[in-house]
């Protein structure tokens, strides 16, 4: 079934977005169901995606364009959807990055296959992602609390997984809990207050099903941040599911979600507003009361979590974060992930991180800026362990360079000076002797 939004160019289309991480993808599926428009995920990556992307890419584009391409390919090539009936959902940006191509590319790809009637959504990082059509105020509400939800459940996981005594209760329970969710952010006709009741009565289901989850938190492990490229860090097939991983290897891993990104963009519209003076337009007021309104609606959600993230606390404000990188990149004059990724991982060290690993597809600008100035940042953060890793698609086994990077990181949480605060449930590990 075709979206039901009459008078709109999506009409009669399914709208599929790349699976940038399974929470992600599914909750802005079901946000944009909530106001008519028929949604679905692109279907999750294998080596077919691999095979088709790669065919109709040059082989210079990063992992991630070959990952989506190869995605949306697979849909229209097995016929699960006509190109006529079938919107990608490709937001663009700016910056030093090429995921500002991305758009574009794709459309000269699909275009010279036949699949010209293929519509692409590209918002923008400039407009702070507004550029979605007539339903944008409502949807852009959904989706964030939606968004903010997903990621709510995905830290708990994260917090809960490594400490599980019976293996696959967590994901287990957050599948059922983000089904839920989904559900709840699906369903329509109630306003805009009953609608965050039912999100949060979601939410609460889903916290006590992953407390519910069977854990040992005697023993806290090695705390890992994930920075890095937004896709690369999040898709878990792109990046061999690093997180997993870590966890394998004894760690605990604390991500940069989606919300980080969209909180730097409402950042870079306002500061573009400052600069060409256009402090006092309807379009600066319309951006204020934005950031006005994410704020109360992700403090409204995060409160559903009482102290479960106490310690993993996210900065108030992302200028606050971007500042940190001052040293090392001018936040005025750096744009996109090398910026975040920077600041994000000095963040890290403030709240008591053992390590931090920085996620990049192959030959990414953000990751090779980034990795040129973690030595000196690793400095100036006592030892901090960091570590950029490189994803180019092929599958290689990344064990052993892992389990270098915990001892690092076991070594460093030994000797560390900054303390770590920890969550009700969790025992301060015993000091290391001297």
């Amino acid at each position: 079934m075709g979206a039901t939004v009459s008078g709109s160019p999506l009409s009669g289309k399914t709208v599929y977005f790349p699976a940038m991480s399974e929470a992600g993808v599914r909750v802005i599926a079901s946000a944009f169901r909530s106001v008519g428009i028929e949604s679905e995920p692109l279907p999750p990556s294998d080596e077919e995606t691999m095979i088709l992307g790669g065919r109709h890419s040059s082989g210079e584009e990063c992992l991630p364009l070959k990952v989506t391409l190869g995605d949306v390919l697979k849909v229209l090539v097995n016929g699960k959807v006509s190109a006529g009936r079938m919107a990608l959902f490709m937001p663009t940006s700016d910056g030093p990055c090429r995921f500002g191509q991305y758009g574009p590319y794709i459309k000269g790809v699909l275009r010279e296959m036949g699949f010209g009637e293929v519509t692409v959504i590209s918002p923008t990082c400039e407009d702070g992602y507004s550029g979605v059509g007539e339903h944008a105020d409502e949807l852009i509400r959904s989706a964030w609390r939606a968004l903010i939800g997903g990621e709510l459940l995905t830290k708990l996981l994260l917090r809960t997984r490594p400490y599980e005594t019976a293996k696959g209760a967590a994901d287990a329970a957050y599948r059922e809990a983000l089904d839920d969710f989904c559900a709840a952010v699906e369903s329509r006709g109630k306003n805009p207050k009953e609608r965050m009741e039912r999100l949060k009565g979601s939410l609460a289901r889903g916290r006590k099903m992953l407390h519910d989850v069977p854990a040992d938190y005697s023993v806290p492990r090695p705390l890992v941040g994930i920075v890095g490229e937004i896709f690369c860090r999040l898709n878990t097939f792109s990046n061999d599911d690093v997180v997993r991983k870590v966890e394998e290897a004894g760690g605990e891993c604390w991500i940069s979600d989606v919300s980080e990104w969209l909180w730097y963009t409402n950042a870079s519209h306002i500061r573009m507003l400052k600069r060409f003076r256009r402090h006092l337009t309807l379009e600066m007021f319309g951006a204020k009361l934005k950031w006005h309104f994410q704020h109360k609606d992700e403090r409204e959600l995060h409160a559903v979590f009482g102290d479960d993230f106490r310690g993993y606390e996210e900065a108030h404000d992302i200028r606050e974060v971007l500042e940190l990188a001052r040293p090392y990149l001018l936040p005025e004059g750096t744009l996109g992930e090398m910026l975040l990724s920077v600041a994000k991982t000095v963040y890290l060290h403030r709240k008591g991180a053992d390590g931090v690993l920085d996620i990049n597809p192959f030959s990414c600008m953000n990751g090779i800026v980034s990795e040129a100035v973690y030595p000196r940042l690793s400095r100036d953060c006592d030892g901090l362990p960091v570590r950029v890793l490189y994803f180019d698609g092929t599958r290689a086994d990344r064990r052993y360079e892992l389990d270098i990077f915990m001892d690092l990181v076991r070594d460093y949480a030994a000797r560390k000076r900054t303390v770590r605060v920890l969550p009700p449930g969790m025992r301060r590990p015993a000091a290391a002797s001297a």
